[in-house]
């Protein structure tokens, strides 16, 4: 056997080997237990993969290697999310076309992986922008459009100047553009809505099925934001108009004395004719709409706010006129986009204060803080005690709720209501880089769905795919490709512009890894009822509220029109903690932190990267880059290479077998709760006793190569072709570990005297209490405490409890 481990030509042997020999093609064996692993497929940049980027796929491709030797069949395939935006702003910053741009990236990020010998199926290999992909995601969104799921809306949207396109509020952090940066806008413009909130209820209660991080869960909950309340009508004074508001302290309703829409509430323009200062209040809603929402609703911000003069509602339980004003802080895609103002919210108080608009309070606190609070000193939030409520006064607001609501309903101004915070998705974009929209427009019939005979509807080549910044795609411009026939009608027609975001393919990329060539269907349904749902899916946090809220609710979609089995895409999510460059921020060309893993394969080899990630601190947890540290792992590979000098056929000591089968214990446990790094020292010290042996059996050598192989698949399979097998080892059984040599023989029990701890003995397993009175008598430490006295009880709870009571 070769002295010399030499990981770059190990490394290119197996790779070519495994590719020649097809060892990781997916089998279609349904008589086999399954386990479906993946990782979120990657956009693929033009900067190519840095070292944090193969966290996950090392993750996964040792779970699939592990549950591939417990016997499972495995599905473990890679793909590439190329649509969208990232893919359009890189193509324009390096002047070329998207699709040559894509091409060129995946052809690199193919290269990365395949050197990190990563067990990928890549026959099952797919891409977005593949029209015999995005078919079948047009094919949904049809599906969707014929179920009244998919709808145009001009309602003012985000929208961010520089990548001149519509952004949902999942694509928007902190009021910026979650791709650049850029502070949002809003812009009414035509666009494609999805009702994702028709399946809020159902995103929400399925939460709790999921065995996902809990983080996640409640970062989910938070987003469908669910809240139970009232819709109360106040009526608009000498018009037909009225105002739907949402409250969840209807109880409150008896102080409302004036009401607020938001600024961009789009009854305001139905208002204008009564409007007396309309310059006024234009140019305050123009101003409005250039502060992001996250500084609208701050409560540190003074608030400003413009009446509508000439402009009166009618409080549904007061009967009472009030006037009706419009402030910064109440968003449209809140709620219904109005509030009924009163005493009762800090924001409303501090608006009232600040232009003189009367209050009056209605729930008072039943403490010394009353006082105040009658006088209008300070804003009582709380529950309470209704005053001013007429038949209500007196019941606490948990009381008064039902009973207001029940009273309001009968005289038809209010009726009980949920209300989420999840809006429905903005589903268009005004780029050329996405899915066609299959939508034809017809003046006689509408909008027509694209015939399913005619998908996929391809995205036709251009010269200039820059946007335009006008609400319309560059495909506008192409009158051959805009120009059509109504499928209807047969009359003229103009296609859908717009294309789809980039999140609509990855919503469903998991099924086509089931049944990637399939041409007549999405997914078959018995392929998908073997593969489904997803045992385990890797990838970042940051997606919690965008991209997995999406693919539930699309897959829920699919689940209602019988095109999948289950309601749910993915059984089990584990988030991957970040790798930081060494200075501890986060890799980055612009701080020049970037570590290529390609440099590291090339000088420590591919198992020391998988090892050394893996290596470096719990798997969900944020950890720095070290030179250093890596140096370890490749240490540990050595250790083992040598080893094989050591082969006997003679056993080892009984101590190595309780460390070895402790070690498969161990291991087995940690790779099925993700525990890497435990599971990578646990074979560390198993490595370093052998080490001390002047021999290592055989067979326990072998046992360590196999624990090792899901880890560092390279090196374990030269040592396993060196040592006369010719079996792969992933096709090899996983060790089983026998308890009986773990269980330590003897236990260490403390003994009590009179309740406190006065010495420890070390006793076998089984002893009985005689035995152990025996042992405790001639310890030493503990016999000194019980001199001169006398024993009045001995209790002994086998394996578990020594106590001694003793008296003078």
């Amino acid at each position: 056997m070769s002295d010399t481990y030499d990981h770059k030509e190990i490394e290119a042997k197996w790779r070519k080997k495994w590719q020649e020999d097809g060892i990781y093609k997916t089998e279609e064996d349904s008589s086999k237990p399954k386990y479906y692993c993946l990782d979120m497929f990657p956009y693929p940049s033009g900067d190519g993969l840095h070292v944090g980027h193969p966290k996950g796929y090392i993750a996964t491709d040792i779970v699939s290697r592990y549950k591939k030797m417990n016997g499972f069949n495995i599905l473990h395939p890679m793909g590439w999310d190329a649509f969208g935006l990232p893919a359009e702003n890189y193509a324009i910053k390096n002047k070329i076309h998207p699709r040559i741009a894509v091409e060129q990236n995946i052809e690199r990020f193919k290269k990365q992986l395949e050197l990190l010998g990563f067990n990928y199926d890549w026959s099952r290999e797919i891409n977005t922008t593949d029209p015999s992909y995005y078919k079948w995601t047009q094919w949904a969104f049809i599906k969707m459009f014929e179920k009244g799921l998919a709808y145009e809306s001009n309602e003012p949207i985000n929208w961010c100047p520089s990548c001149k396109t519509g952004l949902a509020n999942e694509d928007v952090e902190d009021g910026k553009c979650e791709r650049c940066g850029t502070v949002v806008e809003k812009k009414p413009l035509r666009q494609w809505v999805l009702k994702i909130r028709e399946y809020a209820d159902r995103l929400l209660s399925d939460v709790e099925k999921l065995d996902w991080p809990e983080s996640i869960k409640e970062s989910q909950r938070n987003w469908i934001g669910k809240s139970e309340g009232a819709e109360v009508i106040f009526k608009i004074k000498d018009s037909d108009l009225e105002v739907p508001i949402y409250t969840t302290r209807i109880d409150t309703i008896y102080s409302g004395t004036f009401i607020i829409l938001a600024p961009e509430h789009p009854l305001i323009d139905s208002l204008m004719d009564k409007i007396e200062n309309s310059e006024l209040v234009e140019q305050y809603r123009n101003d409005v709409s250039k502060i992001e929402d996250k500084d609208r609703t701050t409560l540190e911000k003074e608030k400003t706010g413009v009446e509508l003069k000439g402009v009166i509602a009618i409080n549904p339980a007061t009967k009472e006129e009030v006037p009706v004003w419009i402030a910064d802080f109440v968003l449209f895609q809140y709620g219904t986009g109005a509030v009924f103002a009163d005493a009762h919210d800090q924001r409303d108080f501090d608006l009232a204060k600040k232009y003189n608009i009367p209050l009056k309070v209605s729930i008072v606190p039943n403490n010394e803080e009353r006082e105040d609070v009658e006088k209008l000193n300070t804003c009582f939030e709380g529950e309470g005690i209704l005053i001013n409520s007429e038949e209500f006064d007196s019941l606490s607001s948990a009381e008064a709720r039902p009973k207001i609501i029940e009273k309001l309903e009968k005289e038809g101004l209010a009726k009980k209501a949920t209300n989420y915070k999840l809006r429905d998705w903005v589903f268009s974009r005004q780029r050329y880089w996405g899915e066609p929209i299959p939508i034809i427009h017809c003046q006689k019939c509408g909008p027509v769905a694209v015939p399913e005979a005619d998908l996929p509807v391809k995205l036709p080549e251009v010269d200039s795919y820059e946007p335009t910044g006008t609400g319309e795609s560059p495909l506008a411009n192409i009158s051959e490709w805009v120009n059509t026939k109504c499928p209807k009608c047969g009359g003229e027609g103009k296609r859908e512009t717009n294309t789809m975001p980039q999140w609509a393919g990855s919503s469903w990329y998991y099924l086509r890894f089931e049944d990637n060539k399939n041409d007549s269907a999405l997914v078959d349904k018995e392929k998908e009822k073997y593969w489904s749902s997803v045992d385990l899916y890797v990838g970042g946090a940051e997606h919690a509220t965008r991209h997995l809220i999406y693919a539930r609710f699309w897959h829920k979609f699919l689940f209602d029109i019988g095109a999948v089995n289950y309601d749910e895409p993915f059984t089990k999510l584990q988030h991957v903690g970040l790798i930081n460059a060494s200075d501890g921020r986060k890799m980055s060309k612009r701080w020049g932190n970037v570590i290529n893993p390609d440099d590291i394969v090339e000088t420590l080899g591919a198992d020391t990267l998988r090892v050394y990630e893996m290596f470096m601190g719990p798997f969900d947890q944020g950890v720095s880059w070290s030179e250093d540290g890596v140096v370890g792992p490749r240490r540990f590979l050595e250790k083992v290479w040598k080893l094989k000098n050591k082969i006997s056929e003679e056993n080892n000591s009984d101590e190595i077998e309780k460390i070895l089968h402790k070690t498969i214990k161990k291991v087995s446990e940690d790779i099925s709760s993700m525990s890497f790094n435990t599971a990578i020292s646990q074979m560390m010290i198993l490595t370093n006793a052998l080490e001390k042996e002047d021999f290592v059996n055989k067979e326990n050598y072998k046992t360590l190569i196999l624990l090792l192989a899901p880890f560092a698949p390279h090196i374990t399979e030269e040592i396993n072709i060196q040592m006369g097998n010719t079996e792969y080892l992933c096709n090899q059984k996983w060790p089983e570990y026998d308890l009986s040599k773990i269980e330590e023989k003897n236990l260490k029990i403390g003994v009590q005297i009179n309740g406190k701890l006065r010495g420890v003995i070390e006793i076998e397993k089984g002893f009985n209490e005689d035995q152990v009175k025996k042992i405790v008598e001639n310890t030493p430490e503990v016999v000194r405490w019980l001199e001169k006295k006398t024993i009045s009880k001995f209790i002994y709870i086998p394996e578990k409890v020594i106590s001694i009571v003793i008296s003078e």
